[in-house]
Formats: C-alpha cells, sequence, structure tokens
C-alpha cells in the first residue's frame, strides 16, 4: 500500500515532517497543509488514515472514490472527511484547495489508544465518514495547524499536547472499538491490565502478576492479549515502560539511572539496551533534542 505523500500531486506549503523540533511525532500523526490548484489524486489503497479540513470559505465542487462509491458533492468551509486505512479512494476537486491534510500511522495509533486511553481499537479502528461538520475537530486541526504556522515560542511543546488534544477528539466520536469478547480479551478485562500497568509499572512485574489481575491462567492471558494487541503482554509492558522513559527523558534533571529506577528496569544498562531496542536510538542519543523543549 502506498503513503498519501507518495501520492499528492503538489507539494505541501507546510509539513510537520520537515520541522525539526516536532519531526519525532511524525511517526504517529503528520500534518501537512495544501492549497493545490484544481486537480487529481488517483484511487489507491493507502497504509495510514486519512482527515481532510477544508479551509477553502468558497465552496467548491469535490468528486471523491471510496471502494465502490463515488460521491459528487459541494465541499463546505470546516466540513471533515476521515478515510480509514486501507480503504480503496481517489480525488478530484475544481477550485483551488485550501486544506489540512493529517495523517495517522494505525500501528502507533493503537499503541497510543491503549496505552494513554486504556482501550482497544477494532481492526478498522476509525470509522468511514465521507463528510461532516464538527466544530470541536475542526478546531482542534487548525489550532495544531497555526502552531507549526506561528512557531512561537515553546510551539513544539504546544504542538504535541495540541496533537493529543486532536487525536483524543477524533477517538471520541469517530473511532471503532473492540466488540469481540469471547476468543480475545475484552475491554473490560483490558481496561484493568492497563489500569494495573499505569500503577505498578515502575515494579518488577512478571507474566503471572498481570494474568492474575483478571484471573486468567498465563498461558491462556498471553495468547488472547496477543491476539487482541498485537504484541505479547511481556511486549506491551516493555513498550509502556519506554514511553515512560520517553517523557522522562525531556526532563534533563532525571539522571539515566533515576528513569531505569523509576521506570521499573532492572538497572541502568537493561533500560539502555531495550530503549534503543523499541526506539532505535540510545537515550542519550534520544535526550539530546529533547532537552529544554
Amino acid at each position: 500500500m502506498a503513503k498519501y505523500q507518495e501520492i499528492y500531486p503538489s507539494e505541501p506549503l507546510l509539513a510537520s515532517q520537515q520541522i525539526k523540533e516536532v519531526s519525532k511525532q511524525s511517526d504517529l500523526l503528520t500534518l501537512e497543509y495544501f492549497e493545490a490548484e484544481p486537480g487529481s489524486m488517483p484511487i489507491q489503497v493507502f497504509e495510514q488514515h486519512h482527515i481532510l479540513v477544508n479551509l477553502n470559505p468558497n465552496p467548491h465542487r469535490v468528486e471523491n472514490w471510496r471502494e465502490s462509491k463515488h460521491n459528487d458533492y459541494t465541499l463546505l468551509e470546516n466540513e471533515i472527511v476521515v478515510t480509514p486505512a486501507g480503504m480503496k479512494n481517489g480525488w478530484r476537486w475544481y477550485a483551488k484547495s485550501k486544506v489540512i491534510i493529517i495523517t495517522l500511522n494505525p500501528e502507533l495509533f493503537s499503541e497510543f489508544v491503549q496505552n494513554e486511553l486504556g482501550v482497544i481499537l477494532s481492526c478498522e479502528q476509525l470509522k468511514d465518514v465521507p463528510k461532516f461538520l464538527d466544530a470541536d475537530l475542526t478546531l482542534a486541526a487548525s489550532s495544531l495547524y497555526m502552531s507549526l504556522e506561528e512557531r512561537s515560542l515553546g510551539f513544539e511543546v504546544m504542538y504535541e499536547s495540541l496533537a493529543r488534544v486532536f487525536l483524543v477528539k477524533l477517538i471520541q466520536k469517530y473511532a471503532e472499538f473492540e466488540a469481540n469478547e469471547h476468543n480475545s480479551l475484552s475491554a473490560n478485562r483490558f481496561n484493568k491490565v492497563f489500569a494495573y500497568v499505569k500503577a505498578h509499572f515502575h515494579e518488577s512485574l512478571g507474566l503471572e502478576d498481570l494474568a492474575s489481575v483478571v484471573a486468567i491462567s498465563p498461558h491462556h492471558f498471553s495468547r488472547i492479549f496477543k491476539k487482541t494487541v498485537g504484541k505479547s503482554p511481556m511486549h506491551y509492558l516493555q513498550a509502556y515502560r519506554v514511553e515512560q522513559a520517553k517523557k522522562m527523558l525531556r526532563n534533563e534533571n532525571h539522571t539515566l539511572l533515576d528513569i531505569a529506577t523509576q521506570c521499573g528496569f532492572s538497572d541502568q544498562a537493561h533500560f539502555s539496551r531495550l530503549f534503543k531496542q523499541y526506539t532505535d536510538v540510545t537515550p542519550k542519543q534520544y535526550r539530546k533534542p529533547q532537552v529544554n523543549q
């Protein structure tokens, strides 16, 4: 499957992945702003979720192909189109566009929802919503865009916070959640495990500890957890610890040993080894551009 960035017919006027201070966050979420002359994008299947926010104040004609459906409509200012990953999708527009395009990496989006909200998304993750108005979501996307456009003091901190606001607002209304509770880990059970990990990740935890939270044998728990979440319980725990370590690395007052201890790693060497395994950089390399942001 293609990425949207490989197919766009023109270069964006603004792109988050090209701004050093926020480029790390582009692994999960990219924001691009386009003012493109009338044109088209070929019908393709894309690997990312795609959220379009129209800022053009003038109503204009747009054609959108979604799987086997062809939509021919007038796009209004502030209208939004959500297209889930894996959907066959194509566009033609008949006036100069002024749009914010936000793309999401499905794997990292799923991890964000699990780690930050303690819920499990369905395989689709997002609803197929061709065209709608949502003042809150439009404001969140526009604020995210303006933080990059203005780049005032502390904009990178603001961008990170606004990105989280946008994601939560998107999830609240347009996410699809796991409903099958038979041969998979139910949302209720996952919430219990998530809450336990959040409260005890700094402790020495094993598979038996996590399985006991939901009163399931370790073997069965490991099997259904991996089936539902996409990774083993211990892999999930270590990934959660790494995410908490990332947050602590932004404060230079925390030594690597402090972070290792407070995030549940057995020692500093264990922390450094696993951190690099999960992020491809050492804690020191990760910290360097983060300090004082």
